[in-house]
């Protein structure tokens, strides 16, 4: 007997039963829902996670106050943050790292403003920050209209800013927003810039961000005690290692710190941060893996026991087939086939709900639809073996029924 024939035979044992095999298919349809949904999710993370700090530069580092950076706990740190990062401190160390890279400094003003022009106003949801005349490159945003700030107008608080292409397009239309004034922060400001569209990335999206002179986010910040971000860009990754050592003791010499005492600031590597993430999403992964996995085994014990109760109630048609010539092993590979069928009638179900789950979660956070290719292709291969595994016993079983026996049942 053919595979064809084998299959075909599945296929009409399972359209009998249609209740019974769809509450099967649905237990491996959930266990791989919720493994691929949560790998899923965790790729397009990763995805979005990457697309954030390559804009940052591969060959960057941050100076940031202690504790507010991405730290993982652990035996002798301390997880405590230490003095803000003050505006003075930030400048002089600009002014005095006297090296070939790029330096930054820059601020979070508000973080649930409204922007308004003329009548029209966007939600509270705009994110307003303090930049220099470096800032935009720091950050790998570019503009699509007008100009950046210059190095004065960053020193002196003028009242300018460079906005998001959402909130260029809620606010002015079809009209240009360069040289048009509007209200942000509680403080009137002269657009002389618009950025490029480039979407979330991290929760933060440029699209919907205010950018303003260093000086004037330390003029109008909410934050009563707000701490100032330094990025220094090198030219090429083999400085950076230098870089840092430079900057650290420069920093420590703007902060007063004696030697014996512990930096009260901390350094972190673009790439570094990354890293700590990625590793840390590799736990969850564990965990997402491990609860998908313990699903697919309950559904495959649950197929097991419908594939033995299948085995009993056609015990005479296995006799009937065994009589006019089949021999075990075609009867073993109709229970295995059948088993196998309805396996992969739950993973196809159980890939896409948690493709779609994944990519609807992703989604919301700002990240970008992705297909997992190695996650489909793993997720049937998973069926198959599940298939095979809990259909092996009960076709066995059936391959080994003699043929008087079974005729004589019922």
């Amino acid at each position: 007997m053919t595979y064809t024939e084998n299959v075909r035979l599945a296929l009409e044992s399972i359209k009998s039963n249609r209740l019974r095999t769809m509450l099967t298919a649905l237990i491996i349809a959930i266990g791989l829902t919720a493994l691929v949904g949560i790998l899923t999710t965790l790729d397009a993370v990763k995805t979005s996670m990457t697309e954030a700090f390559s804009n940052m530069g591969a060959n960057s580092f941050t100076i940031r106050n202690k504790g507010t950076g991405i730290r993982i706990g652990g035996p002798g740190q301390d997880g405590n943050t230490s003095k803000a990062i003050r505006y003075d401190d930030a400048i002089a160390f600009k002014k005095q790292f006297n090296t070939p890279a790029l330096v930054t400094v820059s601020v979070s003003a508000s973080g649930a403003s409204t922007a308004k022009y003329k009548q029209v106003k966007t939600n509270p949801n705009i994110n307003v920050k303090g930049i220099d005349e470096n800032g935009l490159k720091s950050q790998g945003s570019e503009l699509s209209d007008g100009r950046n700030f210059t190095a004065a107008e960053s020193e002196n608080g003028s009242n300018l800013c460079i906005i998001g292409s959402e909130i260029a397009t809620n606010l002015f239309k079809k009209e240009s927003p360069i040289d048009k004034f509007i209200i942000a922060a509680g403080t009137r400001l002269k657009v002389v810039g618009v950025l490029a569209s480039k979407g979330s990335s991290m929760g933060f999206s440029t699209d919907r961000a205010i950018f303003i002179p260093l000086y004037k986010a330390k003029i109008i910040n909410t934050n009563p005690n707000p701490s100032y971000t330094i990025t220094v860009m090198a030219n090429s990754a083999d400085q950076l290692e230098n870089l840092i050592g430079e900057a650290t003791a420069q920093f420590r010499n703007v902060r007063k710190i004696k030697i014996r005492e512990p930096n009260n600031f901390e350094i972190s590597k673009s790439d570094a941060i990354a890293q700590t993430l990625f590793e840390n999403l590799s736990f969850i992964a564990i965990g997402g893996v491990a609860i998908g996995v313990i699903t697919l085994i309950g559904a495959s014990i649950g197929l097991m026991n419908i594939m033995l109760v299948s085995v009993t109630e056609r015990t005479r048609e296995i006799g009937v087939r065994k009589a006019i010539g089949a021999n075990p092993a075609v009867i073993r590979k109709q229970f295995l086939i059948e088993a196998v069928v309805i396996c992969l009638m739950g993973g196809g179900m159980g890939i896409l709900f948690g493709i779609l789950l994944g990519n609807a979660i992703s989604l919301m956070m700002g990240g970008a639809f992705i297909i997992p290719w190695l996650f489909i292709f793993g997720g049937f291969v998973l069926c198959v073996m599940v298939g095979v595994l809990s259909g092996y016993y009960p076709a066995k079983k059936a391959s080994r029924l003699d043929p008087v026996e079974a005729l004589r049942y019922e």
